[in-house]
Order: C-alpha cells, then sequence, then structure tokens
C-alpha cells in the first residue's frame, strides 16, 4: 500500500480530512482506502483529531526491557538508521524503529524536528498504533503489513498534518513481523525516494538477521548489507554539491564499470564522461526523471535509463541523488510486460499432405539461416504459427519474439511503432523504444508488411542493409541484431511491385528466402485431421464429450474453407459451443456453410436431411423469410414447416435480407 504517491494535492487531502471530521464524509476520490479505514476506526473509538494525543508511553524501566529484548534488531538496524540520516544530508528528518506491538524503541535525526515531535506527543517509549496517535504510516503498517506512506492531512490527527510519514516492516526470517523502520520529516521538504529508502532498509536489515543465522552465508550478506541502499535493484550514487561521490552502490558499479573503492571520495567527472545533459541539469540544479543517457564507461557506451534529484535543504543545494538503470533490462521488463514470446513450434502445425510437408521441411531449414524471411498465403493459413515456429528452431528462441500487424497500424504511426522516438529534454519528454529495440536480440514478425506506406518501406530497407535503426528525433544510431520474418496475405506480391504499391527494392530483399503457406482447400486429406483436432480441443476444453456425425463430417470435410484454419476453428468453437448432446450435426453448423457445400452438390446424390435442408433455404431465399408462403411452396404445413427449420437450426430472419 503506497498511500498518496508523488506529486499530491496538498490542498485536496486538506479539504478530503476536514469533510470526514466534520461530516464523517469519505466520498472524496482519490483517497486510499487504507487510510479511509483507519480514519473510520479513529472515529469509532472516539479519538478527537483537533488535540494532542495523550498516547500511552513506557517508562524507562519498560522501555529498557523492551530495547534488551530487541538487542539484536537495535544493532543491526541503527548503522542502518544512521546512514540514511547521512546519505540524505542531514535534512529535516528522523529516522526511528519501533517494535512489533509500534512502541519506539530508537530515534536519529535532526534535533530541532525531534523537539517538535516530543512536543507533539511523540517521544521514544511512545506507541505508534492509531488507537493511540490515530492514522500515521507505522499503525498502517501494522494494519495492513505493508510499506506505507502518510502524507500531512492524511494524518487523522491534525496536529501531525506539518509531517509526512514513510515506514516498512521488519520480518524475522520465518516471516514474523519483528518491528518497523520508518522517517518522519517535514511535509514541506517530503523526499520522494523516502520510501523506497527504508523499504531498502527493512529489506537489508531482514537479510542481516538471515546473514546471523546462517555462518555459511554470513560473508555475502555482510558485503551486501553493507548500507541500507545496497538492496536497492537500481544503481544509486550520492553527489555532493562538488559532483564528489559521497556513496555509491554495489550496482551502480557495476553498472559503470567501476569498485566502490574506486569510486568512493573521487569526483564523478574524474572517472567517467558525464553526458552533457546530465551535466547541464547538474549546473542547473534541475531535476530529471527516466530520460535515457547514455554513459561512456571503460566498456564502452552504456545507454541507460536515470533519474537525478537535486537534495536540498532550504535554499541550499546539499548535492544529487543519481539513479540508474541499464536500458537493455528496462527492455527486457517491457518484452515480458507486452508477451513477447513465440508458442507455437513445427510439432504443433497440423498436416501430412504434401504441400504442408514440403512447406514444413524447407522451413525447418530456413530456421537454421539468419536471412530474411518471406511467407505468403491466405488469410487464416497460419502464417503467424510457422513465423513462431522457425523463430523457436532457430539460434534466437530464447530471444523476443515481436510480431506487429503493419496492416492495422495507421500509416502516419508506423514509423514511431517501428523505429521509437526520442523525447524533449528541455520539456521533460520521454521517448519510447520501437518494435525494432523490443526485438533486439530476436524476431521480429512484420505481418501483412504490404500494408506498409512506400516511405516506411524505405526505412525498412535502410534497416535491412544496415543492421542499424535510428528512433524519430534522435541522432544517435542504434545498432540491431533482428532477424526479419515479413508476411502477406497477397501471394503475387511481385505483381504489386509491378503496379507501383510495395518497393522493389524491398522485395528482392525479403525475397531472400520464400515459403509459400497453401490454403486449406488445397490440402487434401488434412481437412479431416484438422477437424478432428479442433474439435477434440474445444471439447477439452469446454469438457464436453462430442462426436461428429457422419453428415456434418461430410459438409465440413467438403466445404471450401475459404477463411482457412482460422475459419475452421471459428466454426467448430462456435458448434461445439451450442451444442447440447453427445453429437455434433448438421443443425449446429452455420447455414450459409451448409448451404455453400448442399447448394453446390447438382449432381451428387444428397441424404434425406440434405434435401430437406437445400428445400427450405431455397425456398426462404426466394420467399424473404415469409413461412406462409415458404409452406405453401413446399406443400407442407407452417407448423411443420416451423418444426423442421428448427430441427435445422434456421430462423425467417436469416432469409429477410437474403438476395
Amino acid at each position: 500500500m503506497l498511500s498518496s504517491g508523488y506529486p499530491y494535492d496538498y490542498q485536496f487531502l486538506k479539504e478530503a480530512w476536514s469533510q470526514f471530521v466534520e461530516r464523517g464524509d469519505s466520498s472524496a476520490e482519490g483517497l486510499d482506502p487504507a487510510i479511509i479505514r483507519s480514519w473510520k476506526f479513529c472515529r469509532e473509538i472516539g479519538l478527537d483529531p483537533l488535540v494532542v494525543p495523550q498516547a500511552e508511553c513506557e517508562d524507562a524501566e519498560g522501555l529498557d526491557r523492551r530495547r534488551q529484548e530487541c538487542f539484536d534488531l537495535i544493532a543491526i538496524a541503527r548503522p542502518f538508521m544512521e546512514d540514511i540520516y547521512q546519505f540524505a544530508g542531514e535534512a529535516d528528518l528522523v529516522v526511528y524503529l519501533a517494535d512489533a506491538s509500534l512502541c519506539v524503541l530508537e530515534r536519529v535525526g535532526d534535533e530541532s524536528l525531534q523537539d517538535r515531535l516530543r512536543q507533539a506527543g511523540l517521544s521514544r517509549g511512545v506507541w505508534l498504533t492509531d488507537d493511540q496517535i490515530g492514522t500515521n504510516a507505522a499503525s498502517l503498517v501494522l494494519r495492513n503489513g505493508m510499506p506505507a506512506q502518510v502524507v500531512g492531512p492524511e494524518h487523522f490527527c491534525s496536529v501531525y498534518h506539518f509531517l509526512t510519514g514513510v515506514a516498512a516492516p521488519i520480518h524475522a526470517p520465518s516471516g514474523e513481523m519483528l518491528g518497523t523502520i520508518g522517517i518522519v520529516m517535514l511535509e514541506s521538504k517530503s523526499h520522494p525516494y523516502a520510501l523506497s529508502i527504508v523499504m531498502a532498509a527493512a529489506r537489508a536489515i531482514e537479510n542481516q538477521l538471515q546473514a546471523d543465522e546462517s555462518l555459511a552465508e554470513t560473508h555475502h550478506h555482510l558485503l551486501e548489507l553493507n548500507v541500507a541502499l545496497q538492496a536497492v535493484n537500481k544503481g544509486i550514487i550520492f553527489l555532493n554539491a562538488e559532483g564528489w561521490i559521497t556513496q555509491i552502490n554495489f550496482r551502480a558499479g557495476d553498472i559503470l564499470g567501476m569498485s566502490i573503492r574506486q569510486a568512493m571520495g573521487r569526483r564523478l567527472r574524474d572517472l567517467i564522461t558525464i553526458p552533457t545533459e546530465l551535466e547541464i541539469a547538474m549546473i542547473e540544479q534541475a531535476s530529471v526523471e527516466e530520460r535515457e543517457i547514455i554513459f561512456q564507461t571503460p566498456g564502452g557506451g552504456r545507454p541507460c535509463r536515470v533519474s537525478l534529484d537535486v537534495l536540498w535543504e532550504g535554499d541550499r543545494s546539499l548535492g544529487f541523488t543519481l539513479m540508474l538503470e541499464p536500458t537493455a533490462e528496462v527492455q527486457r521488463l517491457a518484452q515480458r510486460v507486452v508477451g513477447t514470446r513465440a508458442h507455437f513450434t513445427f510439432d504443433d502445425v497440423i498436416g501430412q499432405d504434401v504441400k504442408i510437408r514440403r512447406v514444413l521441411y524447407y522451413a525447418r531449414t530456413v530456421a537454421q539461416s539468419d536471412s530474411t524471411v518471406l511467407l505468403l498465403g491466405e488469410s487464416g493459413t497460419g502464417k503467424e504459427m510457422f513465423a513462431q515456429a522457425i523463430h523457436n528452431a532457430s539460434r534466437r528462441a530464447n530471444g523476443p519474439f515481436v510480431a506487429i500487424n503493419c496492416a492495422a497500424i495507421p500509416r502516419e504511426l508506423m514509423s514511431s511503432e517501428l523505429f521509437g522516438y526520442e523525447g524533449a529534454f528541455a520539456v521533460g519528454e520521454e521517448g519510447r523504444p520501437g518494435k525494432f529495440e523490443l526485438a533486439d536480440g530476436g524476431t521480429i514478425f512484420l505481418d501483412n508488411v504490404d500494408g506498409m506506406s512506400l516511405n516506411v518501406q524505405g526505412s525498412l530497407l535502410q534497416v535491412i542493409d544496415t543492421k542499424e535503426i535510428m528512433r524519430l528525433g534522435g541522432r544517435r544510431v542504434i545498432p540491431l541484431d533482428v532477424r526479419i520474418i515479413a508476411a502477406s496475405n497477397s501471394v503475387d506480391l511481385e505483381n504489386q511491385v509491378q503496379q507501383g504499391r510495395f518497393r522493389a527494392d524491398l522485395f528482392y530483399r525479403l525475397h531472400v528466402l520464400t515459403l509459400t503457406i497453401p490454403p486449406l482447400r488445397e490440402r487434401g486429406n488434412d481437412v479431416l485431421l484438422l477437424i478432428a483436432r479442433l474439435a477434440e480441443q474445444f471439447a477439452q476444453r469446454l469438457k464436453k464429450d462430442v462426436k461428429i456425425s457422419h453428415e456434418a463430417m461430410a459438409v465440413l470435410q467438403s466445404y471450401q474453407w475459404p477463411g482457412n484454419v482460422r475459419e475452421m476453428e471459428n466454426v467448430l468453437e462456435r458448434a461445439m459451443h451450442i451444442v447440447e448432446g453427445n453429437v455434433l450435426t448438421l443443425e449446429h453448423l452455420p447455414v450459409e456453410l451448409r448451404s455453400a457445400v448442399i447448394g453446390g452438390r447438382d449432381q451428387v446424390v444428397l441424404t434425406l436431411q440434405e434435401a430437406e435442408l437445400q428445400a427450405i433455404i431455397r425456398a426462404g431465399r426466394a420467399l424473404q423469410g415469409n413461412v406462409t408462403q415458404m409452406a405453401d411452396a413446399l406443400g407442407i404445413g407452417r407448423t411443420t414447416l416451423w418444426r423442421k427449420m428448427n430441427r435445422h437450426n434456421l430462423s425467417p430472419d436469416l432469409f429477410k435480407t437474403a438476395v
């Protein structure tokens, strides 16, 4: 539970608190539900929000006893508390440690702020539960078992509205909550990374406790837990106002190719070349948020996502906090989030027909190459399945597989979608990587490639030739290791070249390795194999035991399947949903499919059911679904016609717009 967050609206929080205190109204949108629950609890127990709480406090003997019981916890936590206070530039904040019952055991921090806290009833030995002092970060930790942050008017008692508090639980290796570590600071000087720091400290303390229980891991944990910030996953560097490194964690050292011993007490500019945009921000004492910046390290250029925060004491800058994360790791996270994985293999391709087996053989051979592949075939023939299978059979199988439908994206957006764009540093606009960057180290699948404009086709050609991209609005050339698989529903793509709708030079680049996937109607008995496999899959998914009747199977096999496998999947899934018994019959198939098959059997002997169905369909089309006229034309009664139409899953509405 991360209450409020940054930025936050102090006036909104103040008004929401006033509404609740005066009228019990908690309907203000945007309030954290955990805050509201705590407020309601405080109101129910009769806590007065307008007076200084008279909180219970341990006497000296009781506090000494509690401190002795928590001796190991205090001994481990105290150095982290001091480090946090020092790393913050000794700003107006207090770091505290409480036991499992939220009795304050230890405090480190600004003396003037500690005096103000004592005047507000917050001294060492006090209980921080919400029944004692109202809503606060530590009480939310106890209630919810999660890190918490409470800003200004989110405190139930008005005496604490000048404060912002953050807190995180500390757990024993067994999972039991041992205590809470937190920071209290002036609301007007809240630090946006304070919650992250106490969470890191809590994690570091927990790791140290674990290390003490396992001597075999002691050395590893002592190195890892030298300071609380070493537990943060991002690289963190603290610089003073002159740019000297006052603290650096192992992660930052790894990213920039330097050891902590080498970096401590040195100027950052003496170790690496500081990028111009970051240098300007430090000179102007301006913050930077999530910008992509390249650091020139001993190991070469290292693109990173960078945030720079200025540490202030009043109007005086104390220094900077620099947070780093390699761009490649951010992109790998993005790849996981957008699901850039290939699931199909060649074993998933169903078919024994010689045409599809020939394509499979060629595709397996193609997979061993890194050359560009062009897949041709009608819609629904399984081009993306083949693209995924080629990827999974290649050396890139462990890399990302990024698919993009070129026909589904507006042409004016296609370039930014493929190649990304740079942000504007001056206005804080964030850039975004394109699909090619996300596919680095893997495969990009360009479906409906002929849907690209000629301009974008030219850019794609350049990428194929140079294996490099440049983001829109950028100046940095980004090398790529990406295999391109393109696809088109137009089997005769060369005809589009002749008509000037597709670039000839790009066609020949894509045409290096070409696979033409045959339509389903040309694959002979594969239709039966696919029907059986798909019917079995849908039946299992729907937990049904369904067989296909001979009549229905005959129609399915005779149908031409213009939509290929995709259409077959749609028909069978629908039929499996509506079938109620154990047999899928003609009446469960779409009327247009039955009509297409039965209507085309001019010289074939029909079953009685097929002949009946054909007669009804022809009458319905001719008479626009008028049941009375249809019955007269067929020579049967209306009731009989209705019964037969219901058996075939037909309704008059199907024919009212028929041509």
